[in-house]
């Protein structure tokens, strides 16, 4: 059992939101649903909260309503192994949401996200800070991060 479970805030839209990530990611579950009984802020009956894992990481979504939205102060990181990986992720969790910049996205429920090839966070810490500046400035150029386009910085002589 995990020690430390993040915690999300939806708008009415946890199930959906539930089976929208549950659907992206090859090895998720749902885990259970709870519901609102008599005399709760939501009407009877109404999604309470969702538990559900993603590739081993257990998250619980609760509606709440409006009060609170999602901001990109925070945002889950996925890392990825490969260009296919990196397309996978993007395309999946960025339908009817916003791309940003440097592998950032906000998915349809504002949500953000970081898709990450696992080579950039390597290139970045090079040792050689001329090294590292290159692959920077081709990152913040990027919305998906291309690995194509981050081994050439990286590899420019």
């Amino acid at each position: 059992m995990q020690k430390i479970t993040p915690f999300l805030w939806f708008d009415g839209n946890a199930e959906e939101a539930t089976h929208f990530y549950t659907s992206i990611f090859k090895n998720a579950e749902i885990l259970s649903i709870s519901h609102y009984s008599e005399g709760g802020p939501m009407p009877k009956g109404t999604v309470m909260t969702t538990k559900f894992r993603l590739d081993g990481q257990e998250f619980v979504a609760l509606n709440g309503g409006p009060q609170f939205p999602f901001t990109p102060a925070v945002s889950f990181v996925v890392d990825c192994d490969s260009q296919e990986e990196v397309d996978y992720y993007w395309e999946h969790l960025s339908q009817g949401g916003t791309p940003n910049q440097c592998g950032w996205l906000q998915d349809r429920y504002g949500l953000s996200w970081q898709i990450v090839p696992r080579i950039l966070i390597q290139y970045i810490n090079d040792p050689d800070p001329v090294i590292a500046q290159r692959v920077m400035n081709a990152m913040l150029q990027m919305g998906k991060i291309d690995i194509a386009l981050i081994k050439q910085a990286y590899e420019q002589r």
